[in-house]
């Protein structure tokens, strides 16, 4: 991601401390360690997400993970009769089988038909969340679904991870562009756990990411992606989707009990 920002003129600066914004000719600069210094007409400042649960707290609902509000899989609160939904609550990790916080737009609708549906009577229940997310930088689109490796370590797994640099389609055919991914299992079971990708818009890396946690949610092994039916036509991929190449690669390493390996590419 930093290397595309830095391909389209954006300066980069990592690991810095931020220590003060000041007005200086009408500009804002912004100061930090190391004698850091950057001035433009305008700061944007991302310091995360917060629930506002103060209605909540006020009511007496009982709170959990973050300050955010503790609902069942019902959406459900504390407080009889009393429904929540979206940034403000406790989310259901479908993976992990425990509440975790992770405000997304996409958990925040299914969350809001789920209590709607049980405030007029009908039976629902959340079904639980990835933490599938994709975004866009320029041309570049970075992707994820499930866990990374160091969540996987922390929820008491013992993951393996391959990374490898694929071919988003057949190398025959004009345009191919390369698109790395980075796949996380369980060596114990075989269970898929996490992927994470990176490629170009062309790659369709948002819907590729969706072949991983449709596999997650059903809780399929990395060596059933190799048997997954999916398309093929060389301008948009390839008999072997990448995900399914890097699915193979985690395999072959498995078997060898080896703990890494970088994926091979076609000769173009």
């Amino acid at each position: 991601m930093q290397t595309e920002l830095e391909r389209q003129g954006v300066v980069v600066h990592t690991g810095v401390e931020v220590q003060r914004i000041e007005t200086e000719q009408d500009r804002l600069c912004v100061r930090g360690s190391g004698g850091a210094e950057a001035c433009a007409d305008i700061v944007l400042v991302a310091v995360g997400v917060e629930p506002r649960t103060a209605l909540a707290r006020a009511a007496g609902a009982e709170l959990g993970i973050q300050g955010a509000i503790r609902v069942n899989r019902m959406m459900e609160t504390s407080l009889p009769d009393i429904l929540a939904a979206g940034d403000c609550v406790e989310t259901w990790h479908h993976l992990l089988k425990q509440p975790t916080y992770l405000p997304l737009d996409t958990t925040a609708h299914k969350q809001g038909r789920i209590a709607g549906e049980r405030a007029i009577g009908r039976s629902a229940r959340f079904a639980g969340t990835l933490g599938t997310q994709v975004v866009k930088v320029f041309d570049l689109v970075v992707a994820r679904t499930g866990l990374r490796e160091n969540e996987a370590n922390a929820a008491g797994f013992a993951p393996l991870s391959v990374e490898g640099t694929y071919w988003d389609h057949t190398v025959h055919y004009p345009g191919a562009q390369r698109v790395q991914m980075h796949l996380v299992g369980d060596p114990a079971t075989g269970r898929l756990l996490g992927a994470q990708m990176e490629g170009p818009v062309q790659a369709a890396v948002a819907k590729r990411v969706d072949i991983l946690a449709t596999a997650l949610y059903h809780e399929m092994t990395v060596e059933a992606l190799s048997d997954l039916d999916l398309s093929y036509t060389p301008p948009l991929g390839s008999p072997w989707d990448f995900a399914q190449l890097c699915a193979q690669d985690w395999s072959t390493v498995a078997r060898k009990g080896q703990a890494h390996i970088s994926g091979k590419e076609d000769a173009p």
